[in-house]
């Protein structure tokens, strides 16, 4: 069995954090930019590749759906998607980006804070996410994940890969408390291990 220091695994940095945005704040302009991170992570792509296309709708100043709707599907495919190297799946997401946008501000009135407030429980919000066009339950826990400090209803199920990660190293999982942000935090860094 390998070693790790559990010390700094709980000191691992946030996706969300490496990107600048800032969960904490609890708002939904953070919270959407993190929606749209998710969405990218959730793709059959790369890390970086999700990273630098997040980093180019920032650079487009396009961080909430109002902005995305108004820049249309051909923005989104080129420059977007292109500067950020999504070139495989760059029609398709950003279809399921448009219409996720849409959804959001027709049953939600673009307010994932207002989706969270009217989900019932745990698996209602998750529920809930998966009803936007392409996200499924990775996408979900990518997006769920981070927010579970913030948000009360935000437990998502480690993935499989965390857990089978962890088992690797000998951390048993549920000694800590899922909800707190060492744990999230901890999270993050076995994610990060599995590519090792």
């Amino acid at each position: 069995m390998q070693r790790i220091n559990i010390r700094e695994l709980k000191k691992g940095i946030l996706y969300s954090e490496e990107l600048g945005i800032y969960l904490k704040k609890n708002t939904d302009e953070e919270i959407f930019k993190w929606f749209l991170a998710s969405i990218l992570f959730g793709a059959r792509i790369t890390e970086t590749i999700a990273k630098n296309t997040y980093k180019t709708f920032e650079k487009y100043d396009l961080l909430n759906p109002e902005k995305i709707l108004k820049a249309g599907w051909d923005f989104l495919v080129y420059p977007i998607m292109r500067e950020g190297g999504y070139v495989r799946y760059d029609g398709k997401t950003s279809d399921q980006i448009l219409r996720d946008c849409e959804t959001l501000i027709n049953r939600y009135d673009g307010s994932l804070k207002k989706l969270h407030e009217d989900a019932r429980n745990s698996k209602d919000l998750e529920d809930r996410l998966m009803n936007f066009y392409g996200v499924g339950p990775v996408t979900t826990n990518i997006f769920l994940r981070e927010l579970r400090p913030f948000w009360a209803k935000a437990d998502p199920e480690p993935l499989p890969i965390v857990k089978k990660i962890a088992r690797e190293y000998g951390i048993d999982l549920n000694r800590y408390n899922r909800k707190s942000m060492s744990f999230v935090r901890m999270e993050a860094s076995l994610i990060r291990l599995r590519n090792r």
